[in-house]
């Protein structure tokens, strides 16, 4: 046989052998994992992103301290007036006397033709009452707005929300004291209500407006106007500036009341 061909045999089958040693070899000796050694720094695993959820924290109301008997309820009331106006002053403008009571009375009077003085809350304003002009020519003196001032000022002052909110507070102690005027049966809060629209109603009368004096107090010229409730004569005294600042502070505060009315059945 020629060498050359013996060789070509030959090479082929040195060949075959190392490949079928080659896969013996690696079959019997896979390939190691890579195994991580424990004393490898490793980095922490991150946990995935925590979803973000809006939660709302509800803070309770504060606990309010228990209401005073009626009774003794005058300084409680001022106290709590005068942080509402952040003005101590304020205890100077009221009788410290019964303050719920007169308040009720007063509330309950206005719509009608007088109001005793003894119940009114207020103190009354400085001075006396101001016309001028001759006997035949009686008009309100423009300066009688001055005397009402701190009053209508104070009035202006008054946050409506806050002042509802007082008065449910205090609603109990109302009511207590409108059973004890003679109205078992009724709802203070709907007697407020009917005296605010009154007040509210009052016309606007253009000024100077006319007065008489057939004894010793003064009366509206006008027979119309003189038969006003009594909350509609002062309104009318206030003088129509004062008079609108008032009624503004007003149907505000009838806003408030409205709603919160299911707190005050």
């Amino acid at each position: 046989m020629d060498k050359k061909v013996l060789f070509a045999i030959a090479t082929v089958i040195l060949l075959g052998a190392a490949y079928a040693a080659y896969t013996f070899w690696q079959n019997n000796h896979p390939v190691p994992e890579i195994v991580q050694s424990k004393n490898t720094p490793t980095s922490p695993p991150v946990p995935p992103p925590a979803p973000v959820v809006n939660q709302v924290i509800e803070i309770p109301p504060p606990v309010l301290p228990p209401l005073p008997q009626l009774a003794k309820s005058d300084s409680f009331v001022l106290d709590a007036l005068s942080n509402l106006l952040g003005n101590n002053s304020l205890k100077k403008l009221f009788h410290t006397d019964q303050v719920i009571r007169n308040i009720v009375v007063t509330v309950d009077n206005l719509p009608r033709q007088r109001v005793p003085a003894k119940s009114m809350p207020l103190n009354p304003p400085p001075g006396h009452f101001l016309a001028a002009g001759s006997e035949d020519n009686l008009i309100i003196s423009p300066k009688n707005t001055n005397r009402y001032a701190g009053y209508v000022s104070l009035a202006d002052a008054v946050d409506p929300k806050q002042l509802v909110g007082l008065y449910v507070r205090l609603y109990p102690l109302f009511q207590q004291s409108y059973a004890e005027l003679g109205y078992p049966n009724k709802n203070f809060n709907d007697q407020l209500n009917d005296t605010l629209n009154d007040l509210l109603d009052t016309p606007d009368i253009k000024e100077p407006i006319k007065l008489v004096q057939p004894k010793f107090f003064y009366q509206y010229a006008d027979a119309e106007t003189e038969t006003l409730s009594i909350g509609e004569k002062i309104m009318l005294r206030l003088g129509s500036k004062n008079a609108k600042i008032v009624k503004n502070k007003l149907s505000e505060i009838k806003q408030e009341l409205a709603a919160r009315a299911n707190e005050l059945k």
